[in-house]
């Protein structure tokens, strides 16, 4: 059967949007291009710009795509009210990104570290009002007694770097790990290793 325009549309702006996210991972907005974005999506560079008018907006689509999936990581935080679950669930999520979605999270790392300057009105916009949600989440397992008094915004930070580390930090822990990326086993126990320590550390136990 015939593919409809909005599902080729659909799949191509999928493979622009994960050829760029590894591009300006690699080279950095200013080193990418369009025209090396097209060949690595396997698309002529007319579709590029058909789609995305500019390097630009490209890019800032690659980041807010990007801030949405991390959103649909949270969406535990709404759908179970145990602290336990809740967190063990979101950092299994920001983990199993950080391995699949390497790329992506050193792009969002290198604009965040420069101070946003392509993406800042957007960032205020997607990301402030999200994380006080979580963060009035949290509050409330403070003041019913179900974790250990914490500041709310500490504790995502806390875990946002944790998880984060293994894909901004992938190259240091393949040199650690004999040159090797960390196997199923490896990534597993860290895993458990990030849910166990942050959760000990506010009175749960993993």
């Amino acid at each position: 059967m015939a593919r409809t325009q909005d599902e080729i549309r659909q799949t191509n702006v999928k493979k622009i949007l994960l050829a760029a996210e590894q591009l300006f991972a690699e080279k950095g907005y200013a080193g990418a291009s369009m025209g090396e974005i097209a060949q690595m999506a396997e698309l002529p560079k007319s579709n590029v710009h058909y789609y995305f008018s500019t390097k630009k907006a490209l890019y800032q689509d690659v980041l807010l795509e990007l801030l949405e999936v991390w959103k649909q990581d949270a969406l535990c935080f709404e759908l179970y009210d145990d602290p336990r679950v809740v967190l063990s669930t979101y950092i299994r999520a920001k983990m199993n990104h950080s391995r699949n979605r390497a790329h992506g999270s050193k792009v969002w790392a290198a604009e965040v570290m420069q101070g946003a300057p392509i993406l800042k009105e957007s960032l205020r916009d997607n990301l402030y009002e999200w994380a006080k949600l979580k963060e009035s989440k949290i509050r409330e397992w403070v003041e019913s007694g179900q974790i250990n008094p914490v500041e709310p915004s500490y504790l995502l930070y806390m875990i946002w770097a944790s998880t984060q580390h293994y894909a901004d930090f992938d190259y240091q822990i393949y040199l650690l790990n004999d040159d090797q990326p960390l196997d199923d086993l490896q990534f597993e126990k860290a895993v458990q290793s990030v849910t166990s320590v942050i959760l000990r550390g506010i009175g749960l136990t993993a």
